[in-house]
């Protein structure tokens, strides 16, 4: 299993959204850089992801579960999209600015590469964010 981070601006489809879809889950579409749909095409299901408000929020706010793997993206098929499905909120979203004040996370790629839209997560980062939120 892999672990990754997923980027959503909250106003055009927030954590609230992902919940309300339940089982059937949501196809996550959009993504329109290069690294990031190399790293949609090699999601596998049953990996997880947290879901990270972008814009005024910069926070962690919960966890999905690839439900579908890489397939061509709906809004653009030159581009690639998975599907995935809520598993749960965090008990308390992590915002970016505790992220970054945090040294055990100096490495990583959310305070790397801040404007990534997908990104891998360490086993070792997973469960330290998992229990810190």
């Amino acid at each position: 299993m892999a672990y990754w981070l997923l980027k959503s601006e909250p106003d055009s489809f927030s954590w609230a959204d992902q919940m309300a879809r339940g089982a059937q889950g949501e196809p996550w579409t959009g993504v329109r850089n290069h690294q990031a749909k190399n790293f949609l095409k090699q999601m596998a299901i049953g990996d997880l992801a947290f879901f990270y408000h972008t814009g005024d929020e910069k926070q962690i706010v919960g966890v999905v579960e690839v439900i579908q793997t890489a397939y061509p993206d709906p809004t653009d098929p030159a581009w690639f999209a998975v599907d995935v499905m809520a598993r749960e909120a965090l008990n308390k979203p992590l915002s970016l600015a505790t992220i970054k004040a945090d040294p055990n996370l100096a490495e990583l790629a959310l305070v790397k590469s801040p404007r990534l839209s997908v990104q891998p997560v360490s086993d070792a980062h997973w469960h330290y964010l998992l229990s810190r939120g």
